[in-house]
């Protein structure tokens, strides 16, 4: 005879957790409720039989579960609990509809677990791959409140929002990216195939080349010699940073070097504060506690200096301090030496390849360290800037005066949101043009390298 592990409650509210031998499910609700006791969740123990057959059902699959399939199940599965359809039913239809991956798999192992006795956050916690601590203590303080469908709802609310606002990142990042790729393959084949043949015809001339012309066939020689450097350079600088940023201290630098860029800087920073924002103001609204909260927040940031930032918030609250007085103290980054190393490496990067060059060497090396010092520069005079505004704070400590906390982080990360779409349109707005003078500028001095020579060397045949 099948097992049914139930929990329920008596008479006086106390909550009950015992296993119950019955023909069927509706014959254990029945026995149930003679029993005294009202039933609040019932589950079949499976056998090993069945959860064999279960697993073998699993298909192939690397890594975590997509953002947008995450999103999507978390807004159907919240329909579904609000329609007052049992948990373990509304799992089973998903599983059913959801393509073979990453999330079926879990959604296997979920039903699985819940069928032998667990929770849902249990159940969830064990596939940290697919669903994330925010996500499972989001379901966990639903289930301790009563009230998943609400807290399903306010997490595809959420989920919804981020993935609504990192589409829109992504989206106006394609048409720069394809331009400078576009651009940079017609300015290599310029280099490479166009230059060299012009460079010929005026050695046979023997003519006597402009300054622009020299340096453009200077250019062209580098490229056409070390073509490969154009490969193994950015993937090198791309490991490099990657190796540093496995140290605590190389990965702080780092952040803070990318929060100080020029307007790229300022939308990295709000983008962060609409996140963090908006995600400790879902977990507190969902009565999750404000130090698990604040932890979850910590770690959702993705950026060393805002870890830090929340932390010492979270200490602060563990002595009986408020939110907004440390938030507001530890928002200044601050000297880092790695960060001053990525500026003046910034700095006199772009100048590096002419001192390779043996006739540009030593204004190359004027070049390089002119940008050094003014990558330090820019780096000291910008470091103590505060990455939190007084919006934030004043709307945080308004919050904690008048117990709406939730409510105002909702405020500022809407605000947030708004002005980093504001700043991405902006900034696409203003990239096309820039682009645009790039590409023709470039282009423009290559022409004119090449025709000033052409015009002299057709006077002489003239003559």
């Amino acid at each position: 005879m099948p097992t049914f592990q139930f929990e329920a409650r008596d008479a006086t509210g106390q909550e009950i957790r015992d296993v119950i031998e019955a023909a069927s499910e509706e014959e254990a609700h029945s026995t149930i409720r003679q029993m005294g006791y009202f039933v609040t969740k019932i589950t079949q123990k499976r056998t090993a039989k069945a959860v064999t057959a279960g697993r073998r059902r699993k298909t192939f699959a690397i890594g975590g579960g997509g953002s947008k399939v995450i999103c999507t199940f978390t807004r159907q599965l919240s329909i579904l609990q609000d329609a007052g359809l049992p948990i373990l039913r509304s799992l089973k239809i998903l599983e059913g509809n959801a393509r073979p991956g990453r999330l079926k798999n879990a959604l296997i192992d979920v039903i699985e677990e819940i069928e032998a006795g667990a929770t849902l956050s249990e159940a969830m916690a064990k596939c940290p791959k697919v669903f994330s601590r925010l996500y499972v203590n989001m379901v966990k303080a639903g289930e301790a409140g009563g009230a998943l469908e609400i807290i399903l709802q306010r997490l595809a609310d959420f989920m919804e929002r981020a993935e609504s606002l990192k589409r829109k990142v992504k989206g106006a990042m394609i048409y720069p990216i394809v331009v400078i790729l576009v651009a940079c393959g017609i300015l290599t084949f310029i280099m490479i195939k166009i230059v060299p043949v012009f460079r010929q015809m005026f050695e046979e001339f023997e003519l006597k080349l402009p300054a622009m012309t020299e340096l453009l066939i200077t250019i062209s020689n580098y490229i056409v010699k070390y073509w490969y450097l154009g490969l193994i350079v950015p993937v090198s600088i791309w490991l490099f940073i990657k190796l540093i940023c496995k140290f605590r201290a190389g990965r702080m630098g780092w952040d803070m070097f990318v929060l100080k860029w020029p307007i790229v800087g300022r939308l990295i920073e709000k983008n962060i504060l609409a996140r963090t924002t908006r995600t400790l103001g879902t977990l507190v609204a969902s009565g999750v506690p404000i130090l698990e909260a604040l932890t979850i927040t910590r770690e959702t940031s993705n950026n060393a200096l805002f870890e830090r930032i929340y932390g010492k918030v979270t200490e602060s609250i563990r002595e009986g301090d408020t939110i907004a007085r440390p938030m507001k103290e530890y928002s200044r980054p601050g000297f880092h030496p790695v960060a001053l190393f990525f500026w003046i490496a910034l700095g006199a990067g772009p100048m590096l390849p002419i001192l390779f060059m043996p006739k540009l060497q030593e204004i190359g090396a004027m070049a390089a360290g002119a940008g050094a010092a003014l990558g330090a520069l820019y780096y000291l005079l910008k470091m103590n800037d505060r990455v939190i505004d007084d919006l934030v704070v004043n709307m945080v400590d308004v919050g904690e005066e008048t117990g709406e906390l939730d409510t105002m982080l909702y405020k500022v990360a809407d605000t947030y949101d708004e002005e980093v779409r504001t700043m991405t349109d902006g900034l696409m707005a203003l990239l096309e043009p820039l682009l645009i003078c790039f590409l023709g500028g470039a282009v423009g001095f290559i022409v004119i390298a090449l025709f000033l020579p052409l015009v002299t060397m057709i006077s002489q045949l003239s003559k």
